[in-house]
């Protein structure tokens, strides 16, 4: 094995010594765990260049100490007696030694820092029923064909499977065939060529913002809007502009007229859920054509539509306005996927692809392939089909639990489509009691740049079975 220690001629300290020390230290903060087999005392003498006596004199001082255990016959070990919890040993301070001075950090890094405050996912405690995590529920996905698939291309082998990919813009079965899915699901007007395949949208919309946003570019953004955009522009420096929604969507009228880029979810704004009407989706697509702003249009779960005939999207309907569509698989299928896209215009191909190899090369080919073949084969398709029909069921018993419980006490946004809903309480006597009663509610508040609506929230009902929502509503009710 290689030693994880060193030793040094240069100090006065027997090497024997700083042998000891090294693995006494180590040992106590917990770099070697219990059990764990030490080298023998020929192979470390040959790798610190030492004799081997002066390896077994410090190897008998960590026994006699009770750090080391020699079983006769087997070997050497950490002692398996050892407290769990690692100590970490006294050091004495260095006296006179000047402090290392702070690193000074980049622009962008500072731009992170109000930003700190986001929550990070961690899961619930065991009794909590959460209506704030996002993301689909996995007991319908058809892993037995998606490992199907991968097994597939990993006995095939081809060349090009595990090497560096030609260009950034994603494997070429992958994006014909989506092409042709969005073509007939969505209404997209594109080809192979004008497709980006990324690690996720989030990826996606990094790579807007490094390819279109300039430091002190005016970037509007819906009021309220996905966190995670907004916090990517303001990285990239852009001075954020909220626009307010109403039913029908961003407000058009509302937008400044100095904007570069404008970000929307007009299939299904987030969080309010209100669907883009045709009409101010073609005022977007004037506007943003004599202004020559860009539109990025995040499509990120239109595939579950309960009610009503979806729209096309916006790059559908697009003729002279630049429309830069960003899409994901996290929801239809599951976050780890990490593949996202976007569908671009022709002249913006090659500069995101530049942006793509120069970040990250590319994505991992072997996802992919498979992927090509789950929705070339039509598994992609039947397994939305399917869940569309498992979280309408889903939706329609919260909508039933939260009427029958609160009655004309609660209002509720954006239904028609997605994953989650908004729900309004007229007093804040809900969000004390979740909290008592075991039920995670997600606040609507940091999603808003203007003042947020008294008592608002999101509530996903698509990872929680029928039993556990009824449940989540009745232990809200009290």
């Amino acid at each position: 094995m290689r030693t994880p220690i060193v030793v040094n001629r240069r100090l006065p300290i027997p090497l024997h010594r700083q042998i000891y020390e090294e693995w006494r230290t180590g040992i106590l903060e917990g770099r070697f765990a219990r059990g764990d087999r030490m080298p023998s005392t020929r192979e470390l003498a040959a790798a610190l260049r030492v004799s081997r006596a002066t390896v077994a004199a410090a190897y008998e001082q960590l026994i006699a100490e009770g750090y080391l255990d020699a079983q006769h016959g087997s070997g050497t070990f950490v002692c398996r007696d050892l407290p769990d919890s690692p100590v970490k040993p006294a050091r004495p301070a260095a006296a006179g030694k000047p402090a290392r001075p702070p690193v000074r950090l980049s622009a962008f890094a500072r731009r992170l820092a109000p930003m700190a405050g986001t929550p990070p996912r961690t899961p619930s405690r065991p009794g909590v029923l959460n209506l704030s995590t996002d993301g689909p529920t996995f007991e319908q996905f058809p892993f037995g064909i998606w490992r199907r698939l991968v097994r597939r291309h990993l006995q095939v082998q081809g060349p090009g499977l595990f090497q560096y990919a030609s260009a950034g813009t994603g494997h070429a079965a992958l994006r014909e065939t989506l092409a042709a899915y969005l073509s007939r699901s969505r209404a997209l007007r594109c080809q192979a060529d004008q497709i980006v395949i990324a690690g996720g949208s989030q990826q996606a919309l990094d790579l807007c913002v490094r390819v279109l946003v300039d430091a002190g570019d005016e970037v509007a953004v819906e009021d309220p809007s996905y966190a995670g955009a907004r916090q990517l522009f303001a990285a990239g420096g852009a001075r954020i502009r909220p626009v307010k929604v109403d039913r029908d969507g961003l407000v058009v009228a509302a937008l400044p007229p100095s904007a570069r880029l404008v970000y929307i979810t007009p299939s299904h704004q987030f969080p309010t859920g209100a669907s883009m009407s045709l009409t101010r989706r073609l005022e977007l697509l004037e506007w943003a054509r004599v202004r020559g702003a860009v539109i990025v249009e995040d499509d990120y779960d239109s595939e579950y539509r309960y009610s009503g005939a979806p729209l096309p999207a916006l790059q559908g309907l697009s003729h002279a306005a630049p429309v830069v569509y960003v899409g994901t698989f996290s929801n239809v299928m599951f976050p780890g996927l990490r593949l996202g896209y976007l569908v671009l215009p022709p002249d913006l191909v090659e500069p995101f692809a530049r942006a793509k190899w120069l970040a990250d090369r590319h994505t991992a080919h072997l996802e992919q392939a498979a992927l090509a073949d789950f929705i070339g084969e039509g598994h992609l398709e039947r397994h939305i089909r399917r869940m569309r029909r498992v979280y309408k069921q889903r939706r329609d018993v919260l909508l039933e639990a939260l009427d029958r419980a609160f009655g004309t006490r609660v209002t509720v946004l954006g239904d028609a489509a997605g994953m989650h809903l908004v729900v309004r309480f007229d007093s804040g006597a809900v969000a004390a009691r979740a909290a008592r009663v075991g039920v995670e509610l997600a606040s609507t508040r940091p999603y808003y740049a203007a003042e947020a609506p008294a008592h608002e929230f999101i509530v996903r009902f698509s990872g929680l079975s029928e039993r556990a929502i009824r449940e989540a509503v009745k232990r809200l009710a009290g």
